[in-house]
């Protein structure tokens, strides 16, 4: 079922692209063959041969006995040539030079057990950010179920193994509990409203006794859990690793408002974990890409008589970065790619 799944959305997001209309740009430095490296993504090396990194699967697509791009192994030689005029990718597996021309990209058996094909992207710098923090509204947080008591004795802090009294858990609807804390609120820069508020992860725990208060054990604890910290029944539906990375189909305009992950740093950089103005209400869905723009300065132009006047200056492309965790008014992405330093309240676009 995971494999016809993963499949079709495989098959899904090559026929989006290939028959969406939009021109194939190659990249006009590309080099003619490249080897792939450890810690490559078919981000990087889509790159490398295309100027929009996310419009590989049409490039991969003009070989017509494709089977798989993700079946890509450090040490395989890919080689760019056009045939009949349309651009095309061939591979050497292993660096065993054949005839580029003719050589297909096709899934096949390694001999070490332990190697694995090249990732779509850098999953490791997205990984924490999967299960927490969440995004939720100040109603839900406030309405969630929070510690009252840690249990056995007058503690006003608990850690992993303590027993807590939540109310109120009358109708679970499964045993594990996310612990969280209320965070910041996001603010759009525009309107000033309240987005939402980022739900702080503290621990985990596991419900022993349905009531109100009901008794939970916690099992994980980051920092120490407290009264008033609030519980959310733990899903079972973990976010995937597989993204698709594709433009948005209508035009989405934004900005950058937080970074996540480091505290007190304003400029943002490659593979740097950011949070958008724009959500699934806005039409945002995981893998889409959007430009990063810098805003441009105003200058002062004295050359202009007999006035003096202020200039703005266009906007300057700085980079792309792709969604991979949408909630409904905001958005986690990750910084694919930086031309330069990128900013709080840096705009972002569709393509």
């Amino acid at each position: 079922m995971a494999f016809r799944l993963i499949l079709a959305l495989i098959l899904a997001m090559v026929f989006r692209s290939v028959f969406s209309g939009e021109e194939l740009k190659i990249n006009p430095i590309h080099p003619d063959k490249y080897t792939v490296v450890l810690g490559d993504t078919l981000w990087d090396i889509s790159g490398k041969f295309l100027q929009h990194p996310w419009q590989w699967p049409q490039l991969w697509h003009n070989n017509p006995q494709i089977r798989d791009p993700h079946w890509i192994y450090p040490g395989d030689t890919l080689y760019f040539s056009y045939v009949n005029g349309e651009p095309r990718l061939g591979l050497s597996p292993d660096g065993n030079v054949g005839n580029p021309a003719e050589t297909i990209l096709e899934p096949r058996i390694r001999e070490s057990s332990q190697q694995q094909a090249i990732k779509v992207i850098p999953t490791d710098a997205i990984s924490q950010f999967l299960s927490s923090p969440r995004v939720v509204a100040e109603d839900d947080l406030n309405e969630a179920p929070y510690v009252l008591q840690v249990a056995g004795d007058e503690r006003l802090i608990a850690g992993a193994g303590d027993q807590i009294y939540v109310r109120s858990i009358l109708q679970p609807t499964g045993l594990g509990y996310t612990i969280y804390r209320k965070g910041l609120p996001y603010i759009d820069p525009d309107t000033n409203e309240i987005l939402g508020f980022e739900a702080a992860y503290i621990g985990d725990a596991t419900l022993k006794a349905v009531g109100d208060p009901a008794t939970l054990t916690i099992t994980k604890a980051s920092q120490q859990i407290r009264p008033g910290d609030r519980l959310m029944s733990r899903t079972g539906n973990g976010l995937a690793l597989n993204y698709f990375p594709m433009p948005p189909e209508k035009l989405i305009e934004g900005y950058i408002i937080r970074m996540l992950g480091e505290g007190g740093i304003t400029q943002i950089g490659l593979h740097d974990i950011v949070v958008i103005n724009k959500g699934t209400a806005d039409g945002l869905e995981a893998g889409h890409v959007l430009n990063i723009y810098r805003n441009g300065r105003i200058v002062t132009d004295r050359l202009h008589t007999p006035d003096v006047e202020d200039i703005k200056l266009p906007d300057e492309l700085v980079g792309v970065l792709m969604i991979f965790r949408p909630f409904e008014r905001v958005s986690y992405a990750l910084v694919m790619e930086a031309e330069g330093a990128i900013h709080i309240l840096d705009r972002v676009k569709t393509p």
